[in-house]
């Protein structure tokens, strides 16, 4: 027969309130006290808008005003250079020549994730120093395949009047010369308001 154990219920009732005092998880969803729900009519956000952007990415390694530079030297000295990392501060031209108008500056970092072919992460801030687009920046993250034609990659954000940007930026080599410098058509369509 089986014996029942009588517990008063001041006794329950504080054994419960030490199970639920000694967590650390907070109870009726404090967790989340630092977000609200935000109603995107009462942020006046404008129409949406598609903006193409021609530029070329200056890219200088040689001499001793270099705005990219090699901070990881690549593994074994392997072909596709794999392991490589570049810091950039490239100038953005509106033109092919390195005397051309820039209007911004390419800031980040390029690193070589091939070990059969040279492919590059790039990850860099396109920032506008001209114009309206002053103090805007977009952002662009992907993979670069240096030998194709054309690569794609996304632009995956931005600031200031890129706030919520998104689209996709094609590159193409204009010129690359024997000391390694390089310029670079982008071809970058954006999705702002």
């Amino acid at each position: 027969m089986a014996k029942t154990l009588l517990v008063s219920p001041s006794y329950f009732i504080f054994f419960i309130f030490l199970i639920f005092s000694s967590t650390t998880t907070p109870i009726f969803g404090e967790e989340y006290n630092y977000v609200k729900s935000v109603n995107p009519k009462k942020m006046k956000i404008p129409r949406e808008k598609v903006s193409h952007f021609k530029l070329y990415w200056q890219d200088d390694v040689s001499g001793s005003n270099a705005t990219s530079v090699t901070v990881i030297e690549a593994l074994n000295n392997s072909s596709p250079y794999f392991g490589m990392v570049n810091i950039i501060d490239n100038s953005l031209t509106v033109g092919p020549n390195m005397s051309s108008k820039t209007v911004g500056k390419a800031q980040g970092l390029y690193a070589s994730t091939g070990q059969e072919d040279a492919s590059l992460l790039m990850v860099m801030n396109f920032a506008f120093t001209d114009g309206k687009y002053n103090g805007s920046t977009f952002t662009v993250l992907g993979r670069n395949n240096v030998n194709a034609e054309v690569r794609e990659m996304p632009i995956i954000g931005g600031s200031g009047l890129f706030r919520f940007a998104r689209g996709y930026a094609l590159a193409s080599t204009y010129s690359f010369y024997d000391n390694g410098d390089a310029t670079i058509e982008y071809n970058c369509y954006v999705i702002h308001y």
